[in-house]
């Protein structure tokens, strides 16, 4: 599947960056594992994600983040210039779109 971020109504970098997470979900989910959205730095276009579930204990974690979801986000999203997992770091108040700290879900558009 293939997602337009260049055209059409200009969204914001959240916004783009939200949308092509959704589309590489899947994959990452088929793993066992999943990706939620913690935030976007406008400014500097670093994103910060979480890997969770089969991710977190995976070896190949840092080579799914890198060589895959941060080269898909760069490539499909202008403005994105690197993809950070935080890990146990994580916002205390869970990803974006979460409702409390335990009960947070993906983003999902």
């Amino acid at each position: 599947m293939s997602i337009d971020t260049t055209s059409g109504p200009v969204d914001d970098l959240l916004t783009r960056v939200a949308k092509v997470i959704e589309v590489i979900r899947p994959a990452i989910q088929a793993d066992d594992g999943d990706i939620e959205l913690h935030g976007v730095d406008e400014e500097t276009g670093e994103v910060t994600v979480e890997l969770v579930g089969a991710c977190v204990a995976c070896p190949a974690s840092d080579q799914t983040l890198k060589a895959g979801i941060e080269r898909i986000l760069r490539d499909r999203v202008d403005g994105v210039t690197t993809v950070r997992n935080v890990g146990e770091t994580a916002n205390p108040d869970g990803p974006i779109g979460a409702t409390g700290p335990d009960e947070g879900t993906a983003v999902s558009l």
